[in-house]
């Protein structure tokens, strides 16, 4: 559409233009109040873009106001492009976890691919090299040929990025369920380090400054991105796709660097990421948060399709692109660094005093919108709350046993399971050793890197049981803070920060935004008791299919300091003869559990209990006995109970096994997912030691050279015994088999 074409302000009114941009006649009324005269169309569509509930949060705001987001190590919190952490010696780690879920559940590759661009882009921008990815995955049944393709192209997406950018996949998670069907979950964090006096932010500030366009051209791609994401999905295969845009890791490698080389200038005063609404967003952000204005000439704008309007420029989400301002008289310098990558760097504008964002066009001027109006006074919604009837009818339900004749089966048969099983086939397409500084790869506890030139590392994770947080959010909120700081512990570093992604149904659901204040609450409890402030994140809500919503899933982002890599603690057994402990008291808890959604089909009932005092302690007393040398291996008890992570430590040893001894109900014990469980090996040597310092640690068996599995009841009956080598081979097929099946 070019300019002398577009719809008068009178027709934008008359026709309710503005819906087809996401924006309800309310919100109309309200910019058109604060703007004091009509709006026309670029102007609307600034507004639809940075009034979109992605770009605005203004469903969330008042429930995100309840994290805690402060503490001793945070030097940046939520409200720049990813939070800051001190760990020492003058430098800070970088992190912040984004979602992709719209764009994957329609072109899955490149809906993938671009969410892990766009998330390195947020950690580089704040001037830190980012050094690994992680990520949090859903999906699916893998035996509907939608559900696997959407499976196979968004890991295929992943890896071609983070492959070519040279940074490693260290650490993730990936579940199945069939609320994922069509509308996967594709969560991406990224993790980057800088010294402390490279720290950058996105402001735009000191009139006369020159704003700076560095990066890829712009095309029309990617338009109104924000409020395809802020909306619910209908899926329809024969329905046309939207134009979706495509990502260049390539070139974003060589932004990096530029970007890199730049926050060493003093020339440099702000850089931001154009992500979600494009131009818009950087530029009315960086305004508004340093108080001035931003003038922009469009026609200087480098683009790669003729005949762009002022509208498609500001809104196209063209990947590999930033926004920088440079002090007067330094353009030269920052054109100089970025030749050396073959990087666009362009002057576009100027900082202004007059707090507004006036965009000029073919020598007119074609919007002229106050910064604030756009980025900081959008409309804040408190929703509409309600407890959904099945809560009550969930809570009411006693806690019982699943009847099982065959626990032998019952655990080959678990190990198999999609979520529980070996997810080598995703992460065997990541480049995990990139930058050579990764000491535990994907597949343990949490991915572990060094920092170099230091004897430190960095340990992070994703983790979230959905099916826990549909049944009890607040509790389900809590488990997954516990779950991510476990994983941390377990490897041997002290959690210190969070990042999150938030997904959910409709905000307009009152039931659905229930779940989400409710799991809020648990999450900052969680984190309060756990010294895990939230430093960034990310809500996605309207993630749903045809009116269904998916579970909701709050995904846990963390990173945690490993101060001596003499630390490091991986899963698997490592010595026969060394003594297996189990710390932690085993419960009848099977709702929302693994063996439950087995045999049901379903989950109903309670989801397991969590007492934050223990969990704190239990985490406490196991990291002070790792950091004295005294833990071989170690991991928390989840998904599948007892028996699956037994299973996992026997799988990563070579030729080695267990026997075990149980006491108490076999079923419980064996498949229970009760929370704030650790199973470790220690040598005989440290036991006695090992025991003063974990009180509550009960030695349950031995590791053996006989690679086999044998757990026994307290009565001496064989509760489960088998080949490690048959159960491992039935785990590490698993999802190879799934895939190669036919719908």
């Amino acid at each position: 559409m070019s300019a002398m074409h577009e719809p008068s302000a009178q027709q934008i009114q008359n026709e309710k233009l503005y819906r087809q941009m996401g924006m309800t006649d309310e919100e109309f009324e309200r910019a058109t109040k604060m703007h004091g005269r009509p709006l026309n169309y670029t102007e609307t569509g600034l507004f639809s873009a940075l009034w979109s509930e992605h770009c605005s949060y203004k469903s969330s705001k008042p429930v995100l106001r309840k994290f805690p987001t402060e503490g001793t190590r945070v030097l940046q919190g939520p409200g720049e492009g990813a939070g800051i952490v001190d760990i020492g010696d003058n430098q800070a780690v970088v992190f912040k976890m984004e979602s992709h879920n719209s764009p994957s559940a329609i072109e899955p590759f490149i809906g993938a691919a671009t969410g892990a661009g766009g998330v390195l882009r947020d950690v580089f921008s704040m001037g830190a090299r980012p050094v690994a990815l992680v990520n949090s995955l859903r999906f699916g049944d893998l035996t509907v040929a939608r559900d696997r393709y959407l499976f196979e192209q968004a890991v295929a997406g992943i890896a071609s990025y983070g492959n070519g950018m040279g940074v490693p996949t260290v650490a993730g998670e990936v579940q199945f369920d069939n609320c994922y069907s069509k509308r996967p979950l594709v969560n991406a964090m990224a993790v980057g380090l800088l010294n402390h006096e490279d720290i950058q932010k996105g402001v735009a500030s000191g009139v006369g400054n020159t704003v700076m366009y560095v990066g890829a051209t712009t095309g029309r791609d990617g338009i109104h991105g924000a409020t395809m994401s802020s909306a619910e999905v209908s899926i329809d295969e024969e329905a046309p796709l939207p134009v979706m845009q495509a990502g260049d890791p390539f070139l974003e490698k060589l932004l990096m660097e530029a970007c890199l080389e730049l926050v060493k200038s003093d020339a440099l005063i702000g850089i931001q990421d154009m992500g979600a609404a494009g131009l818009t967003s950087s530029a009315a952000e960086m305004a508004s948060k340093a108080g001035y204005g931003v003038e922009l000439n469009l026609n200087l704008v480098p683009q790669r399709e003729a005949g762009m309007t002022a509208y498609e420029m500001m809104l196209s989400e063209s990947q590999e692109r930033m926004l920088i301002v440079v002090k007067k008289g330094h353009e030269q310098e920052v054109k100089d660094i970025c030749a050396k990558y073959s990087i666009n760097a362009v002057p576009i504008g100027r900082v202004t005093d007059d707090k507004m964002l006036r965009l000029l066009h073919k020598g007119e001027i074609v919007a002229e919108v106050v910064a604030d109006a756009l980025a900081e006074d959008a409309p804040v919604y408190h929703k509409k709350s309600e407890e959904p009837a099945y809560f009550k009818r969930f809570q009411a339900m006693p806690s019982q046993e699943p009847k099982i004749e065959d626990t032998n089966e019952t655990l080959r048969a678990l190990l198999q399971r999609p979520t529980i099983a070996s997810k080598e086939w995703v992460y065997n397409q990541f480049d995990t050793q990139a930058r050579a500084n990764t000491i535990v790869a994907p597949g343990s506890s949490a991915g572990v890197i060094r920092i170099t030139g230091t004897n430190k590392g960095l340990a992070m994770t994703a983790d979230c049981n959905s099916r826990f947080v549909y049944l009890d959010p607040e509790v389900g909120g809590k488990i997954a803070i516990a779950e991510a700081t476990r994983n941390l512990v377990c490897s041997g570093a002290e959690p210190i920060a969070v990042t999150d992604c938030l997904n959910f149904g409709s905000a307009d659901k009152p039931e659905v935004f229930w779940q989400f204040e409710q799991s809020a609450k648990g999450i900052s409890e969680a984190c309060i008791q756990l010294n895990a402030p939230v430093i960034s994140g990310n809500v996605s809500l309207s993630n749903e299919v045809n009116g269904v919503p998916v579970y909701p899933t709050p995904t846990i982002g963390m990173v945690g300091l490993v101060h001596d890599l003499d630390h490091v603690t991986t899963t698997e057994f490592k010595n026969a003869e060394d003594i297996i402990y189990l710390i932690g008291e085993t419960k009848t808890e099977f709702g929302g559990s693994e063996l439950q959604q087995m045999i049901d089909g379903e989950i109903f009932g309670k989801a397991p209990a969590i007492d934050l005092d223990i969990e704190a302690s239990r985490q406490r007393n196991l990291l002070r006995a790792i950091q004295k040398g005294i833990v071989v291996s170690a991991t928390d008890v989840s998904e599948g109970g007892f028996a699956v992570a037994l299973c996992e430590k026997a799988f990563g040893a070579d030729k080695l096994g267990a026997d075990v001894q149980l006491i108490g109900s076999a079923i419980t014990q064996l498949f229970s997912e009760t929370q704030s469980r650790f199973l470790v090996t220690v040598s005989k040597d440290n036991a006695a030691d090992f025991e003063e310092m974990v009180a509550d640690a009960l030695e349950i068996g031995v590791v053996t050279a006989t690679n086999r599995l044998k757990i026994r009841d307290e009565s001496n009956n064989v509760l489960i015994e088998d080949s490690v080598a048959e159960l491992r081979s039935l785990w590490k097929g698993a999802i190879q088999c799934l895939l190669n099946s036919e719908a």
